[in-house]
């Protein structure tokens, strides 16, 4: 099972639109200007996508903060830190504190970046590594390398 789409209101779709496009990298796939809606494919070959949703529509009118989390290979994640940064986005690790530097979580085990669009949703960019878990392990990805060369 694969999850295939997933749906966030916005208090303005255009500037969501460019957001999303541009700083996190979907890909535009339609605009629906009689139900104020923007689909947009996130990854490859039409395998899921993220719709948006503004203020004219039920969902839109509906608003409440949301978390959506996006899968990318780990030298993507990499470079992550300083290209939000770049682009005036304020990311931050698994503990709330801002930095460029993933975070891991242990027991997954992978590593991720924080940040938040326009409307305040908390993005995530997360990437699976390939070590085995480790459930009492939070830290920074250079703590995780340092932790996992050790043993």
């Amino acid at each position: 099972m694969q999850l295939y789409e997933a749906h966030l209101p916005v208090a303005d779709i255009e500037a969501a639109q460019r957001f999303y496009v541009e700083i996190v990298g979907l890909q535009f796939a339609h605009r629906d200007l009689t139900r104020d809606a923007v689909f947009l494919w996130a990854g490859t070959d039409r395998r899921s996508m993220l719709g948006l949703w503004g203020p004219n529509t039920t969902l839109g009118r509906e608003f409440h903060k949301c978390h959506i989390a996006f899968n990318v290979p780990l030298a993507e994640l990499l470079a992550a830190g300083e290209r939000l940064s770049a682009a005036g986005v304020k990311t931050q690790n698994f503990a709330g504190k801002e930095t460029t530097e993933p975070s891991v979580i242990g027991w997954m085990p992978s590593a991720q970046l924080y940040f938040c669009d326009p409307d305040g949703h908390s993005l995530e960019f997360i990437a699976l590594l390939d070590e085995s878990p480790e459930p009492e392990f939070v830290g920074s990805l250079s703590a995780w390398k340092q932790r996992s060369h050790a043993t």
